[in-house]
């Protein structure tokens, strides 16, 4: 992947080797101790973190500690978020709407987010309460060696992915998800969420296929590799890895034919409005 093509965003914030990954914002004893109780008596952690360390608004502008300059893993983050930034401003303007981009924290092992915290067993993930997307860059060595899913298009199409769910967020489609889920069975809420995540792999291929378009990004193999990515981390996959067998109705977020089929066809048609998982009758 030619990823020095693009543009480096400056929206990437480095949280790692803070304590606690609070991006500077290290924990006392006494909130440590809030923090112990409230697990013991099943309190979501992040409310205490809130209470603990101070209220932050996602929209205010506060200082954030960059990546290095010489830290070559951090630097393709930025330069694809950068890419990202780039394309959705684009694809936006043609639709008369404009896009507010996400924040990126790299951070080890956990975090606060608006979502409450983050951990780096979850993988990467995007938190519409501050409109960041998190990522511990140790996901991308286990994507190599865990998933057999080595490569830098790889993680670019994970990136792409996760951005993708800020497009979702400002589109209003992730509320209107979410509500309609509140409203379902456990199996329809299940399947909803499918079709959210497939959307995510479709626009994460619209993504790409402008930034190839624009700035000749992909290089030979490059697309191979995001696709075997969508392949590793379908559930049906991921399932039958872990327990041996597959439960169609606890998936939430596709197989892996349904994950690939998704991002080709974002990649292939580079239209947003091919990607309507809600309306297809067959995923």
């Amino acid at each position: 992947m030619r990823w020095q093509r693009s543009r480096a965003s400056d929206n990437v914030e480095d949280r790692r080797g803070t304590r606690g990954g609070l991006g500077g914002k290290g924990l006392g004893a006494g909130a440590i101790v809030l923090v112990l109780l409230a697990m013991l008596l099943g309190v979501d952690p992040g409310v205490v973190l809130n209470l603990a360390t101070g209220p932050q608004d996602p929209g205010a502008s506060q200082p954030a500690p960059l990546p290095p300059a010489g830290d070559e893993a951090a630097r393709f983050v930025t330069h694809v978020l950068g890419d990202t930034e780039d394309t959705w401003r684009e694809l936006f303007a043609r639709s008369g709407r404009k896009y507010t981009d996400p924040g990126l924290v790299l951070f080890s092992g956990s975090t606060a987010t608006a979502c409450g915290m983050g951990q780096a067993a979850m993988g990467p993930f995007y938190c519409p309460g501050d409109h960041k997307v998190y990522i511990d860059l140790e996901f991308f060595q286990e994507m190599k060696n865990r998933f057999a899913a080595p490569g830098d298009f790889a993680q670019a199409y994970v990136i792409g992915h996760e951005v993708a769910h800020h497009v979702q967020n400002l589109l209003g489609l992730s509320d209107r998800v979410q509500a309609a889920r509140q409203r379902s069975s456990q199996v329809e809420a299940n399947r909803m969420s499918v079709r959210l995540e497939l959307q995510a792999d479709c626009l994460a291929g619209v993504w790409a296929h402008h930034a190839d378009r624009t700035r000749q990004i992909l290089e030979s193999g490059d697309v191979e590799e995001a696709l075997n990515a969508a392949s590793a981390i379908g559930d049906d996959r991921l399932q039958r890895q872990a327990q041996g067998r597959v439960v169609p109705d606890s998936f939430t977020h596709g197989t892996s034919q349904q994950r690939v089929q998704w991002f080709r066809r974002g990649l292939e048609s580079g239209e947003p409005r091919a990607c309507d998982t809600f309306s297809a009758a067959d995923l």
